[in-house]
């Protein structure tokens, strides 16, 4: 894995996204949409037919969480990652309309890293079972959208040196395999 740790503001560029290579520590600051399975559907129903979502997701990321409440005088409870696979019937076309980040852990399929290179989007992970710890890093969290949802709701945050690691990169760099090639020799 790079060593290097590099400052990203969300919404990311394309010049942005364009500099990250799969193994880079990030150090994400500004706005994330919280966003799962049921938003996912939602959002990419509303897209087909026309209608305009509740957010404009160019140049957005998205981070596939289930928030708990807030303990008192916090922002959010836990804030741990999800297991990612779940989306990733939508995000190839989520990608095409300009979504350019994602975090969650595990690897994405090949379709999705396809789109990633198509389209100059970025996959994020972060560390699972750390989600208190990455909670502190969330400074405002808000329901936006589908609040009908409950905890599938997009949720719009605010975070400051938000932690996570360039799983996939525009480049077809995959730090999944990767480090599998690594691991078998």
């Amino acid at each position: 894995m790079n060593e290097r740790t590099i400052a990203v503001e969300s919404p990311l560029s394309e010049q942005a996204v364009r500099s990250l290579r799969a193994g880079d520590k990030v150090s994400l600051n500004g706005v994330v949409y919280v966003a799962r399975d049921a938003a996912h559907h939602r959002l990419v129903e509303a897209l087909e037919k026309g209608e305009k979502p509740p957010l404009d997701i160019r140049g957005q990321t998205f981070y596939y969480m289930g928030p708990s409440p807030a303990p008192p005088g916090r922002v959010i409870g836990s804030a741990g990652p999800t297991t990612s696979s779940r989306m990733d019937q939508f995000t190839p076309y989520l990608v095409s309309k300009g979504l350019r980040a994602m975090i969650g852990k595990g690897s994405r399929s090949a379709e999705v890293r396809e789109a990633l290179k198509l389209h100059g989007a970025v996959y994020f992970v972060a560390v699972g079972g750390a989600g208190a710890l990455i909670s502190l890093a969330i400074t405002e969290a808000k329901v936006i959208a589908y609040e009908d949802l409950g905890p599938e709701a997009i949720l719009r945050l605010t975070v400051k040196d938000f932690p996570v690691i360039v799983a996939d990169d525009v480049y077809g760099g995959d730090l999944f395999s990767q480090n599998q090639a690594i691991y078998r020799r």
